[in-house]
């Protein structure tokens, strides 16, 4: 507790001064008071942060200049407007790197495909691409996926389901995608998906980090800097989730190194040796350049390692989450399966639905509506080199930084039409049958322009296979009463978790 009780008291201090000034104009839209800005109402409204700006922006025709305490340098132009994205995302990609103001924040992923522009950018994706659609990678993650649905996630629901308990499905499936993802990034399965619950330093230091990172966008960077020097407060939590990510990462390495060293682990012939730690070593003369030393490995896994496991796992808790408040749209999905599954496949509980993945377009229709609502990454953080205009009319600076609110985009009705909050899926299937192309600067889960995401086809693979084997195989019930609401994180996880009892169906 005291490691965190001077942010704690900043807040106070400021909520106090919210209380009194009230944080709202009469617009509805936050006050800019004298030398605290408009923080006030930020912090009245911490606990719905999300729900807040997208309130703001709609009001406010999709961009809002927020103002940040005198002198901060931390003003801010909030937008959901696609116009803006795209000129921001494609149009006029070079005018907005990632920066060195983005790295500072996001300096524990170190020089990793997220945090890196340029050249160093261009080299580390386009080695990626490589190794991530080399067969033998997208076979082995498939292997990965099924093995750890068939032996780990449907034997835990299995157990909790015998004994008719509640149980955190967030968590189960935060563990589920640590597992694939530790697996196919590093060759290394840590168990976690088991029905004693093990700690896990590792996924535990990544969500510390991820909240961390959150507030860095609130504070300025003497606040940090005054943090560390007292060894206090969130920096200190940074701190010590990067001494442990350190560590765990550093023995994958030195291990890793061991055993292709001794001939003990498979590098060539079929899908054993595919992860990408093993690629980036044995094939580092052959990668365009990129220096395989132990800090570039330790920045690629603590960077893909974020890419597996926490998205899919949030995409997921909020996908099932819906389904659980919408039953026709989980009973669709379930005939969708049956009818696209042979007959003498169906009794398996681990579907094969690789050869049918294409077929199952109302699934793909559920998922992307709930990504729609519930982005994974709920906002993203972008600063211009040099003085821009944007489609808007807003003028922006490299004193300003730039904030896409996913979150609101897709709760904007000027965009997605006046049943905007509804849980539709149909609204991503043609008139045809297939599924409706929507441009990535409108629907921006999967990032937009260059830097669109190169996992989209492997994240889209990976839900629905995990998603198809849960709902053919378990009535998921959401305890009575449970209160959703999201966390103060880079990532959209669940605050309280999701609690459900599990049903088994017979199959």
């Amino acid at each position: 507790m005291a490691s965190i009780g001077f942010l704690e008291i900043f807040l106070a201090a400021i909520c106090f001064v919210a209380f009194c000034l009230l944080g709202k104009s009469h617009d509805g839209l936050p006050k800019n008071w004298p030398l605290v800005g408009m923080l006030p109402g930020l912090f009245l409204n911490l606990s719905r942060v999300h729900e807040w700006a997208t309130s703001i922006l709609d009001r406010s025709r999709g961009n809002f200049l927020f103002r940040f305490h005198w002198f901060s340098g931390m003003d801010m132009l909030v937008t959901a407007d696609p116009a803006n994205v795209h000129y921001i995302m494609s149009t006029n990609f070079e005018n907005f790197p990632k920066g060195p103001e983005f790295k500072r924040v996001f300096d524990v992923l170190g020089d990793g495909i997220f945090n890196s522009d340029s050249d160093l950018w261009r080299t580390q994706r386009r080695v990626a691409q490589v190794l991530m659609n080399d067969q033998r990678f997208l076979r082995f993650l498939a292997k990965t996926t099924r093995n750890k649905l068939e032996d780990g996630l449907l034997r835990v629901f299995d157990e909790f389901s015998r004994r008719g308990v509640v149980v955190d499905l967030q968590d189960l499936l935060q563990r589920f995608t640590f597992d694939s993802a530790c697996r196919f990034v590093t060759g290394f399965d840590p168990g976690s998906l088991s029905v004693e619950f093990p700690e896990v330093p590792f996924s535990k230091a990544l969500d510390d980090a991820e909240e961390v990172i959150f507030y860095r966008h609130i504070y300025p960077e003497w606040f940090g800097t005054l943090q560390r020097w007292l060894g206090i407060g969130m920096e200190e939590k940074m701190r010590r989730a990067r001494e442990v990510m350190d560590q765990i990462v550093g023995n994958y390495i030195v291990q890793k190194r061991s055993e292709l060293r001794e001939g003990t682990g498979e590098v060539k012939g079929d899908e054993n040796g595919a992860d990408l730690l093993t690629s980036y070593m044995v094939e580092n003369e052959t990668l365009g350049g990129l220096e395989c030393d132990d800090k570039f490995l330790r920045d690629m896994i603590l960077n893909f390692m974020i890419a597996g496991k926490d998205t899919t796992s949030s995409a997921l808790t909020w996908f099932f989450w819906a389904l659980s408040t919408h039953p026709s749209v989980e009973m669709r999905i379930r005939e969708e399966i049956e009818s696209v599954i042979p007959k003498q496949e169906q009794n398996l509980r681990v579907l094969k639905i690789g050869e049918h993945m294409h077929e199952m377009v109302y699934l793909h229709g559920a998922l992307c509506e709930s990504l729609r609502l519930y982005p994974p990454i709920p906002f993203e953080r972008k600063c211009p080199v040099k003085p821009d205009v944007l489609p808007s009319g807003d003028k922006v600076n490299p004193d300003m930084k730039i904030l896409l609110h996913l979150y609101a985009m897709g709760r904007m009705k000027s965009i997605w039409g006046e049943d905007c909050l509804e849980f539709r899926p149909e609204r991503w299937i043609s008139k045809r049958g297939g599924i409706r192309h929507e441009p990535s600067y409108k629907f921006l889960a999967f990032n937009a322009g260059p830097r669109t995401c190169l996992g989209k086809e492997v994240a889209f693979t990976q839900m629905k296979m995990i998603a198809a084997v849960v709902i053919h195989n378990y009535k998921v019930h959401v305890v009575e009463g449970h209160l959703v609401r999201s966390s103060n994180s880079i990532i959209l996880h669940m605050k309280h978790g999701l609690r459900v009892k599990l049903a088994r169906r017979m199959v």
